[in-house]
């Protein structure tokens, strides 16, 4: 059985959605992007100079056929401004599917909630596919989904923090809310596999990250490091965990042995 991944109107077999920021070089990046296996790369708007052929960037060097682009508003600290970096990249030609991001605070990038809100339902009354970055508020997910988002993205932890899952609890009030209508695609804060694994095994629909990978040592062992780690989470979630006991439960019985 095909285990696909539904944002709106398209459809994905990869779960783990990859930010092409800060990396080394194009070279690296690009062997990165392949060795993820990634569907999904998302781009702040407003880094790409798209009128600048003398300025290369990623769209150059990779077969975009192979890919769903996802820009997002990174850098937007009011609604009006996400909205019109998101017409702008539509105006490109680039996607219909926009990733909002209205940062509140510049020290610890976490987002506006009221700002986040009203932009959400500005784009999808414009008719974009909206994927909202947000905080780890259920009540806000909540909010988001009634505004017509078609995917909900928690921060793990504050953006390239690499703390990993700070509150895996509220996580799993915001799966709740979700479940059935839009996708949770656990966004910011990743730093190992682990944290991807963890994230996957709890209920989420996908990861997104870039820091993780870009940052790391080797970025290309890594991002094939988060590949697996994504799917050996989704595998363990479908799969069903053992409940934990306080005990120990001998995995051959006494009651069955051969005197």
């Amino acid at each position: 059985m095909t285990d696909l991944l539904t944002i709106g109107s398209y459809t994905f077999t990869s779960r783990l959605l990859l930010g092409t920021g800060k990396f080394s070089d194009l070279d690296i990046q690009q062997q990165a992007v392949d060795a993820s296996e990634t569907e999904v790369l998302t781009f702040a708007v407003r880094r790409l100079n798209l009128d600048n052929p003398d300025n290369p960037n990623f769209l150059e060097r990779l077969d975009l056929r192979k890919y769903t682009l996802l820009p997002n508003t990174a850098g937007a600290q009011t609604a009006e401004e996400a909205v019109r970096i998101a017409r702008l990249a539509k105006a490109s030609g680039l996607c219909d599917m926009i990733k909002v991001e209205v940062i509140g605070d510049m020290r610890t990038l976490l987002p506006d909630p009221i700002g986040t809100l009203k932009a959400t339902e500005m784009l999808v009354k414009e008719g974009f596919t909206v994927l909202t970055y947000t905080s780890d508020d259920p009540l806000l997910a909540r909010r988001l989904v009634e505004a017509g988002a078609a995917a909900v993205m928690p921060a793990a932890s504050p953006i390239g923090s690499g703390l990993g899952l700070l509150n895996p609890h509220y996580l799993t009030f915001i799966l709740e809310e979700c479940a059935g209508k839009v996708p949770v695609i656990v966004d910011a804060g990743i730093g190992s596999p682990a944290d991807a694994a963890e994230a996957m095994e709890l209920g989420a629909d996908a990861v997104l990250l870039n820091t993780a990978v870009a940052g790391a040592q080797n970025p290309i062992l890594m991002a094939e490091a988060m590949k697996l780690g994504v799917l050996a989470g989704r595998k363990g979630y479908l799969a069903g965990r053992i409940a934990k006991k306080r005990y120990a439960n001998a995995s051959s019985p006494m009651e069955m042995l051969i005197e």
